[in-house]
């Protein structure tokens, strides 16, 4: 190597021997230079162009692989070209080409850095760039007392050894920053980085063994030559292969965190060893400067960790403050016990939720506390938290038991147990009382199968316990009764519902006692209630009882609003078959009560496969009525109505015909289910309209003559009655003074009050008004005094009579001479005999109906008798 020049020699000659020197040198290390220039050279160009091409194709699955590929081949590139210039440049210590060396490392090194894709926040960067200068200077104190004090021994210059030595510990400092971002890498390109890494450490030591060589002016190792070539290659291989651009690895972050720490320490005893073999000389200033600024970043970061230390220690105890306030301002208890179940510490919530002293309890077991049975789960649960404890794997777990408090009493409890973050195999519980919260599950467990105004099981718990006996049955008879109250519904009319409930509550109490203890008792809904019986084997059992539930209701009034009400009850009773469902059995049973209530009530019916067969009629009968309305399958024939004494039509009657097809369907059979199912309310306004419109258009032609119409229950209480009645005769143009409805007994008993509100409505429009099948009921004469009635209609059960049983003939005597006492008009129905006829006229009844009469037809057949009179 050529030295800097003596001033104290001539110019001149310096020159000559200064360029003789560098020949002969140039000449001396000709073959390991040019040799190592050119196959750098090459195997950088073959790199990087591997890297080019890789960068290319990953450029659009992984951006940091692409951008890391080509900045390690640029890198490659720019160092080749140093290495290729340093022959051209022996003349200065450090000369430009070394600079291209030095930046073709800090290339590559970003090349490496961008392929780990490690971004990390500027503390974590600063604390590794000091783990970098750490393990540099360590490994730099390592290399000096192996081989470097020797060179720097022969060279004897402090500066130039210095210089000289300058690029390859900065390469060396780059290298050791780079490790722990590709090292901790989980990036997919951890390969392509890991072998930057490789390309970097090559670099440093081809670059200390090029300072060595020219600290000792002689002729650079074939082997630190060739080891950036041979790396290179590997670089180019990199991109080619199986794994390149694929799945990442696990980071080894523990491994980077202890290795400036076992480098220095390595260091250090390298170091001490060193001077207690003898061999030290008199203290190198570099050496000494860089142990020092060892010793004082280490100092400082154990300043930074002590300060952390502290810093962290104070956040855990406000955490475990915060969390343990947190807790008992909820109400909870937090305690820590061992494994054996020993409290060691607990809060200071014990006292306010349980009552106990936290002094009292410290020391003792939680076993003292706990009830019995509960006490083997948590024993179990406590040991297979402390073996996942001992397995490392993670325990926690919850635990429901109930605990005594200071005052004897249970309590329902949830607890939270987790391994306690000390590690010194202590449990942290947290532990609340769920008393109110228990209530409220049991409170809402109740009143969902149970009923809020009796207390007896609802309809909900009635299925389920159903479905449930059926299926466990094995043996014996299983029957289920219907029960529902006559006339309950008039109670909640006339003195209000809250009453009502009050009356259902009595209900209650007697019907429970009328069933066995083993029997069910429930509210099924509204008035009606079921019991499931286990006959054993014994039908009569259930019949019995439903005789006994019937009198039960029915024996004594019920005491409501300071008056007596006096029920009775509709019961039908069911019993089960094989593989008969649940729903099937309640069903049949409802239908037998359903029956009994058509019956009267006050009885109790046994289900009969009949039963059940007509229910589906008439649910057949009245879908088919409803589609009847809508395509009109009906038709109106007319009875006259005729005066006795000239025998002249004076009213005629509408009477509704149905012909389902071709099968006529008698009244009888479809008026009852019009009636259930309210299809009565627009299949009677039908007829009134039309009615109404064929009698107003035989009036129209001069013919005084009347219509009579029957009205229903339902269609009474329909909301716009009277206004639909006012509209078919304004729509018509029959006077009102033509038209008679007619109402029943019955109808005027029950809901009288809003009954003769509307029938006094109608008689206000101008309607007369007749009752129907007089002397029937038991409130004729009453209601005579009460609604201004224009017409009474005898009963045919009268009118039969008449001729051969005295008794009935004197009644008919009587009704007629009470409906001329009154003023009103005597209509006779049902004349099917000639004798029946004299004796009516006999009696001074004024008019009549029936088949002697004339039978019912269509509009065109009363038509014919407008100008003639009847043959009677």
């Amino acid at each position: 190597m050529i030295r800097w020049r003596d001033p104290r020699v001539p110019p001149a000659a310096a020159a000559a021997a200064g360029a003789v020197a560098f020949a002969a040198v140039l000449l001396a290390q000709a073959p390991a230079t040019i040799t190592g220039a050119v196959a750098g050279g090459l195997a950088a160009v073959i790199a990087a162009a591997s890297l080019l091409v890789a960068s290319v194709k990953q450029v659009a699955t992984h951006r940091p692989t692409a951008m890391g590929a080509r900045w390690m081949g640029g890198g490659a590139v720019v160092w080749a070209a140093g290495v290729a210039l340093r022959s051209f440049a022996e003349g200065f210590v450090v000369s430009f080409a070394d600079m291209f060396v030095l930046l073709g490392t800090v290339i590559t090194a970003g090349g490496a850095l961008i392929a780990a894709d490690r971004r990390f926040p500027a503390r974590v960067a600063l604390r590794h760039l000091t783990d970098a200068y750490l393990c540099a200077a360590s490994l730099f104190m390592i290399g000096w007392v192996v081989a470097l004090r020797h060179v720097y021994a022969e060279s004897a210059d402090p500066p130039t050894f210095t210089l000289v030595m300058l690029p390859p510990m900065i390469a060396l400092l780059v290298t050791c920053a780079v490790i722990p971002s590709v090292i901790m890498s989980r990036s997919s390109s951890w390969l392509l980085g890991l072998a930057g890494v490789g390309v970097l450490a090559t670099m440093t030591l081809a670059g200390v063994g090029t300072a060595v060589a020219r600290l000792l002016d002689g002729d650079p190792q074939l082997w630190s030559v060739m080891l950036a070539p041979v790396a290179f290659l590997l670089v180019a291989a990199v991109p080619w292969g199986p794994r390149f651009g694929e799945g990442g690895r696990p980071a080894a972050g523990h491994v980077v965190g202890l290795a400036p720490l076992a480098l220095v320490g390595v260091a250090t005893i390298t170091l001490l060893a060193h001077q207690a073999g003898g061999n030290a000389g008199p203290p190198v200033s570099g050496v000494v400067v860089v142990a020092a600024s060892v010793v004082l970043l280490l100092l400082v970061r154990l300043f930074v960790v002590s300060v952390a230390n502290v810093r962290m220690r104070g956040l855990v105890r406000l955490g475990a403050r915060q969390l343990r306030e947190l807790a008992e301002s909820t109400g909870d208890v937090v305690f820590t016990c061992d494994y054996e179940g020993e409290v060691r510490e607990i809060g200071a919530g014990v006292e306010v939720t349980y009552g106990y002293r936290p002094d009292d309890l410290v020391g003792g077991s939680i076993f003292d506390y706990i009830h019995p049975e509960d006490v083997p789960g948590i024993q179990e649960a406590m040991r297979a938290m402390h073996q996942d404890e001992e397995n490392a794997a993670p325990g926690a777990c919850l635990i429901a038991c109930r605990v005594r408090a200071a005052d004897g009493t249970w309590r329902p409890t949830e607890s939270v147990a987790t391994r306690h973050v000390g590690g010194d195999e202590l449990m942290l519980v947290t532990t609340r009382d769920v008393s109110d919260e228990e209530a409220l599950r049991n409170q809402v467990a109740h009143l969902t199968f149970h009923d809020g105004i009796t207390g007896l099981p609802n309809r909900a718990y009635f299925e389920e316990r159903t479905r449930e006996v059926l299926s466990g049955r094995t043996s014996g008879n299983v029957a289920v009764i219907f029960l529902d109250l006559d006339g309950f519904t008039s109670v909640n009319d006339s003195v209000g519902h809250a009453s009502g409930d009050y009356l259902l509550g009595q209900a209650a109490r007697r019907l429970r006692g009328a069933v066995r203890a083993d029997d069910t008792l429930a509210r099924w809904g509204g008035d009606e209630f079921a019991v499931l019986v286990e006959t054993g084997g014994e039908a009569q059992v259930a019949v019995d009882l439903a005789e006994r539930l019937v009198r039960a209701v029915s024996q004594e009034p019920f005491r409501v609003a300071d008056r007596d009400v006096a029920l009775t009850a509709s019961v039908g009773v069911a019993f089960t078959e094989d593989d008969m469902p649940a729903g099937d059995l309640m069903r049949n049973a409802d239908v037998a009560m359903a029956r009994s209530k058509e019956l009267g009530g006050r009885r109790v019916e046994v289900f009969a496969a009949q039963m059940h067969a007509d229910v589906v009629r008439r649910l057949e009968l009245a879908a088919d009525l409803q589609r009847a309305l809508i395509e009109q399958q009906f038709a109106i024939e007319y009875q006259p109505v005729v005066d006795l004494a000239t025998s002249r039509v004076t009213a005629v009657e509408a009477l509704v015909r149905w012909w389902r097809g071709s099968v006529f369907v008698p009244p009888e059979q479809f008026l009852g289910p019009a009636e259930d199912t309210g299809l009565i309310v627009p299949l009677s306004e039908w007829i009134l309209r039309e009615s109404c419109r064929e009698v107003a258009a035989w009036r129209a032609s001069s013919w005084d003559i009347g219509l009579s119409v029957n009205l229903s229950a339902r269609q009474i209480m329909a909301p716009r009655f009277v206004e639909t009645v006012e509209e078919a005769l304004s729509e018509s143009g029959l006077p009102a003074s033509a038209l008679t409805l007619e109402v029943i007994e019955e109808m005027l008993v029950e809901d009288a009050e809003e009954t003769m509100k509307r029938l006094s409505e109608l008689r206000a429009l101008g309607v007369r008004l007749a009752i129907d099948d007089f002397g029937t009921g038991y409130a004729s004469l009453a209601f005579l005094r009460q609604l201004p009635v224009d017409m009474i209609k005898i009963d045919p059960s009268f009118v039969s009579g008449l001729g051969r049983d005295d008794t009935l003939t004197l009644l008919t005597r009587t009704i007629v001479r009470l409906g001329h006492d009154l003023g009103l008009i005597v209509v006779a129905e049902g004349i099917e005999r000639p004798e029946q006829l004299e004796l009516l006229k006999q009696m001074g009844c004024t008019r009549g109906q029936g088949f002697l009469v004339a039978r019912p037809m269509a509009a065109r057949g009363v038509d014919s008798l407008r100008r003639t009179s009847l043959t009677v």
